[in-house]
């Protein structure tokens, strides 16, 4: 298996490996576009942005600055919002349904790392997928970590970890993340 191959199948793999390089690459050159195009002629996002993601819905908006590790495994329902400065590591699917809406800052990561330093100096990490329901709200500066699932309607306060799955309906607040009482 290739190194893609081994990240696409939720396999540890070397993130160091010259196809996946070329992939970012061609990430940033999609996010360098969309974040230093004239919002009055870019639109809701860059043509090079939107042709880099796997899906995009209907009425998606972008704000700049925006950062992804790939592009290629982001997935967005119809009306998602992004506030200005979201970043997802998406090294896995990244599901997100419609009408949701992520703050400013707001952070989603599907890699992790190898625990043991020498396996970590070569590279190797894991990707796990994160999925995020309808009608979601993520406040600012959240960070989503790999994994994790997020039920519709939920709510992320600003400034939240999410550590574990979130039912449906569902507000949680603080680092780790816990049910607001």
């Amino acid at each position: 298996m290739t190194e893609r191959e081994k990240m696409e199948a939720g396999e540890w793999y070397c993130c160091l490996d010259p196809e996946l390089d070329a992939l970012r690459a061609q990430a940033r050159r999609a996010v360098h576009v969309h974040n230093h195009s004239d919002p009055d002629t870019r639109g809701a996002m860059a043509p090079a942005l939107h042709a880099l993601l796997a899906r995009v819905g209907q009425d998606c908006l972008i704000e700049a600055p925006f950062h992804c590790a790939y592009g290629i495994n982001i997935h967005l329902g119809n009306r998602v919002y992004f506030n200005a400065g979201c970043t997802i590591l998406d090294t896995a699917r990244v599901q997100i349904g419609d009408g949701t809406m992520l703050g400013p800052n707001v952070q989603i990561y599907c890699a992790q790392h190898a625990k043991d330093p020498e396996q970590r100096a070569q590279g190797l990490e894991i990707a796990h997928a994160v999925a995020i329901g309808r009608n979601v709200w993520v406040g600012g500066g959240a960070i989503i970590l790999p994994g994790v699932t997020v039920g519709d309607n939920a709510i992320i306060g600003a400034g939240s970890v999410v550590t574990k799955d979130l039912p449906s309906g569902q507000t949680v607040v603080g680092n780790p993340a816990r049910a607001r009482t």
